[in-house]
């Protein structure tokens, strides 16, 4: 039997698998009470934005994937906010802006996490809001330990705090040192209650409580109180003074939706991802150009090199074509045609060069920075960028996710992120602030991710739901910005493809290539970037670099943050979590 570092849980009632154990747990609590996978998940959610802040948080965004046990169809619930209505090409330039700053009022989209989570329950969830809230608010009122990691975030920003975001070091600096041990948001805490208390003004009805508060929170005081905030020069990663763009109308105007996933069938199994707003479709492009290769071994050099050539192919591709209400050609991207042309770049060495494709002979389009003539601050700081994973495997920001299934077949896969403590100043009368995802477009006319009034971010969040004979019976996902579809990638071959465990398949030795531009501040290229776990061994790693890539030792057990739950073939419920980093927990009975 394969060493794993945690088992594979199983069992039958119901299974939760997060980025923090408590989340985990509340989920679990939740199913507990009768309630199910969806009940369970927004739980998880609320509790991440109070256990997490330094990854996600209310202000931020969730896209996640659902499939109820009355109908397996899969449907995408879509929390990403979008640009503002001030948010113009022209106002940014005449900043003196070259690119989105990668924090701060400007970087921010309207926030879509919270009515993203009540709409999920309003439509599938069957509890009262004040019981799916109970745990998030405890936790914030009365305190949690807080894990290390977020103490270090906030010494990496502490200076800034103090001269710039006062606000921020009211809440994450005590005595001049960044807070630690058990700690609480008691104001957060206040505005979820009043979420709940208003909401109950509606009357008895559940789901007339949750129209409530998405209602009080996008017209009342959550609106009034961004609509105020907002209008304060802060400064930003440009290194000046800027005030936001999001107004309470801005607020009002947004509510999540419901979308049709991108799918693609591969090796008897149906994958189903966001569309090509994010970059979900991107992993479907790798599989399908993978099964024009054939079976690749991920513990050879070969096979190491393959998924990477082949996932530079796919990045190159959602560089050039995918974007919110672009004319994406996404049915002839995911074409056997398609991907057997695509095939036939994959050579023997690394290539380091960006080469986006041709679909329906159309030539692609790409951003001035992707060709290397316009390129941002290099160096970046502590508050940008979602994860650029570091040489060791540390992450700056980074995001959450959280799978659920129940006893009666209900799954979702939800990757919550955005609005992390660092992203920008703390909103004083609400307790959380504003995100950071507005980072993601460009300042260039006719790209498909152009900054447009009401448009969505070309998103790194990418859930992943997978169906078999028409049965949904997986949901996984990852943070990881950039990575999360490429150790995705690796997850899916194990697991689907070979066979493997799914804690197997989660532990097993990670990689990822950072040669394509990245979705965030400043938009940075490494041609022929490879990092890779040290575990993948010094064999693997020298034919690699023989091969022309460029390859960065990470620490034996840093890449991947993979979460999954599934429904195996006897109808046994599993679920597994990664170790990396030693917050991810599954939970299960």
């Amino acid at each position: 039997m394969t060493f794993t570092t945690r088992p594979t849980l199983r069992g039958t009632f119901g299974m939760v698998s997060s980025t923090h154990w408590l989340a985990s747990q509340s989920a679990m609590r939740i199913l507990e009470l009768g309630g199910n996978a969806f009940d369970a998940a927004a739980a998880a959610g609320f509790v991440l934005h109070v256990v997490e802040p330094h990854l996600n948080g209310p202000g931020g965004e969730v896209p996640a994937i659902i499939a109820t046990a009355d109908d397996p169809t899969p449907r995408v619930l879509c929390g990403q906010g979008v640009a503002p209505a001030g948010a113009t090409i022209e106002h940014y330039r005449s900043l003196g802006l070259t690119l989105v700053p990668g924090s701060g009022p400007l970087a921010a989209t309207v926030p879509g996490a919270v009515d993203a989570w009540l709409l999920l329950l309003r439509d599938h969830g069957t509890l009262p809001l004040r019981v799916v809230l109970e745990s998030a608010i405890d936790y914030a009122r009365n305190g949690h330990p807080l894990v290390p990691r977020v103490a270090d975030t906030i010494g990496t920003v502490q200076e800034l705090f103090e001269n710039h975001w006062q606000t921020s070091a009211a809440l994450w600096l005590k005595d001049g040192r960044p807070v630690s041990g058990r700690f609480s948001n008691e104001v957060y805490a206040a505005t979820l209650e009043r979420l709940v208390t208003e909401g109950e003004t509606a009357g008895a009805d559940r789901q007339a409580q949750i129209e409530q508060a998405r209602k009080t929170w996008r017209e009342g005081f959550v609106a009034e109180a961004i609509d105020r905030f907002s209008r304060i020069p802060h400064r930003d990663s440009s290194g000046e003074d800027h005030a936001g763009l999001i107004t309470g109308a801005d607020v009002a105007a947004f509510e999540a939706t419901w979308d049709d996933p991108a799918t693609y069938d591969w090796n008897g199994y149906t994958v189903a991802k966001t569309g090509p707003w994010g970059q979900g479709p991107a992993l479907l492009q790798s599989l399908a150009v993978l099964a024009e290769l054939g079976e690749v071994d991920l513990d050879s050099a070969e096979g190491v090199h393959t998924t990477v050539e082949v996932m530079k192919l796919s990045f190159a591709d959602r560089e050039a074509w995918y974007g919110d209400g672009a004319d994406v050609p996404l049915e002839t991207l995911l074409s056997p045609t398609y991907a057997a042309e695509r095939a036939k770049l994959v050579g023997a060495d690394a290539s380091l060069e960006l080469r986006p494709g041709r679909p329906d002979r159309r030539e692609p389009v790409l951003p001035s920075f992707a060709l290397g003539n316009e390129t941002g601050n290099e160096t970046g700081d502590a508050t940008t960028g979602e994860p650029t994973v570091s040489p060791i495997g540390v992450t700056r920001g980074d995001t959450c996710h959280v799978d659920v299934i129940d006893k009666w077949g209900n799954l979702i896969s939800a990757t919550p992120s955005g609005g992390w403590l660092q992203s920008s100043p703390t909103i004083p009368e609400l307790g959380f602030c504003l995100g950071s995802r507005a980072q993601m477009f460009c300042l260039e006319e006719g790209l498909p991710t152009s900054l447009v009034p009401g448009k969505r971010p070309r998103t790194t969040l990418t859930p992943t739901l997978v169906l078999q004979d028409g049965e949904a019976v997986m949901a996984c996902g990852s943070p990881g910005g950039d990575q999360q579809d490429q150790w995705q990638l690796l997850f899916l071959l194990r697991h689907l493809g070979a066979g493997q465990d799914l804690q197997e398949a989660i532990d097993a030795p990670a990689w990822h290539t950072t040669s394509f531009p990245s979705s965030f501040y400043p938009r940075s290229t490494e041609p022929g970037g490879l990092v890779m776990e040290s575990r993948v061994g010094k064999h693997i790693r020298d034919d690699l670099v023989r091969r022309g890539h460029v390859v960065t030792d990470s620490d034996a057990w840093s890449l991947g943050r993979l979460c999954a739950v599934r429904k195996e073939a006897d109808g046994v419920l599993a679920a597994a979590a990664n170790p990396r980093g030693m917050q991810g927990y599954a939970v299960g009975r």
